[in-house]
């Protein structure tokens, strides 16, 4: 019983914490416009012959090789299997495309000035640092890096790292790539400016994607999100302990924000945590700020994080 009353608990405070920072509003009056094309089918299925004509419409994407090596490439065995995967899990891009319409939209909610971009989808051959690019006008999506965490082409991956190569993913990556290409630069110093300045970025994907699970938009496991979730007060008391908040020593990054396999407290359940846990905690701090001050999302982004600390009446559950 008493396990039962724990898991309860548990649900309880992941899923309440959603609710709370859920900010739903009516964005169906607002317009978007924008086009999605599948150029890897095109790719994949054009005939040495008809080369010449694809080049022609994506000179932007096939000039910067001689036409000899893209040719070698639509017929490389591995670039196919990738093709033949995405073809399995994306045969249409209609659900896609009804979450990427909705990401538009609330952006758009919170910023009139963004033009949404036309969407290219296309086979990257694995490449992990940019499976979203975003550059103003287009969007370019490497499918073969959303074909489920457990497709054989990711067994060399680390288990954190492909936990987030499921086609849900999509949609939240692409907000964080626009988030990041637009966000204001400040200069963060201290652990404290660091963490809240990525919270702001996380509440921002509170806004952009409210129907999103916590889960997917900091990517984490459930088991790694219920890790975070019970012992919140045990980082916070960490932090606290080893006066953490205004140290400015960089090796706090690769410890607590950078994406890692798991956080560096140096204690012997390390391995249980999940990576970024500062970033979960400086999403905490901000979600707690906005809730009990009365600011509007650029007054958010333009506070120093010294006075959403202060502001913010956090408090780690227990």
């Amino acid at each position: 019983m008493a396990r039962i009353l724990g898991f309860l608990l548990i649900l309880f405070l992941v899923f309440g914490c959603e609710e709370d920072s859920k900010k739903k509003i009516d964005v169906s009056n607002i317009d978007v416009n924008f086009k999605i094309d599948r150029f890897e089918k095109k790719f994949y299925n054009t005939s040495e012959s008809d080369f010449i004509d694809l080049k022609k419409s994506y000179s932007f994407m096939l000039s910067n090789a001689s036409d000899s090596i893209w040719i070698e490439k639509i017929k490389d065995e591995e670039e196919i299997y990738l093709f033949n995967e995405s073809e399995k899990i994306f045969p249409n891009f209609d659900v896609e495309k009804k979450k990427i319409t909705s990401l538009f939209k609330h952006i758009k909610y919170y910023n009139p000035k963004f033009n949404e971009p036309n969407i290219i989808t296309h086979i990257s051959n694995l490449d992990f640092e940019y499976p979203i690019i975003y550059a103003d006008s287009l969007l370019f999506i490497s499918l073969d890096m959303y074909l489920g965490k457990d497709n054989i082409v990711y067994s060399d991956f680390p288990e954190y790292i492909k936990e987030n190569y499921e086609k849900e993913n999509i949609v939240v990556d692409i907000a964080k790539d626009i988030i990041d290409r637009s966000y204001p630069k400040f200069y963060s110093r201290t652990f404290l400016d660091k963490i809240i300045n990525e919270g702001k970025k996380m509440y921002l994907i509170d806004l952009y994607l409210p129907e999103v699970s916590d889960y997917l938009k900091i990517g984490y496991s459930s088991e790694k999100m219920n890790w975070a979730v019970i012992n919140e007060i045990n980082i916070w008391k960490y932090f606290i302990e080893h006066e953490l908040l205004y140290s400015t020593d960089s090796n706090l990054n690769s410890r607590f924000i950078d994406v890692a396999p798991f956080s560096k407290f140096y204690q012997e359940t390390d391995q249980d945590s999940p990576g970024r846990i500062g970033v979960w905690i400086g999403w905490h701090i901000v979600r707690s700020y906005m809730k009990n001050n009365h600011v509007t999302l650029q007054q958010l982004l333009t506070t120093p994080a010294e006075e959403i600390f202060k502001k913010s009446k956090y408090k780690p559950k227990k």
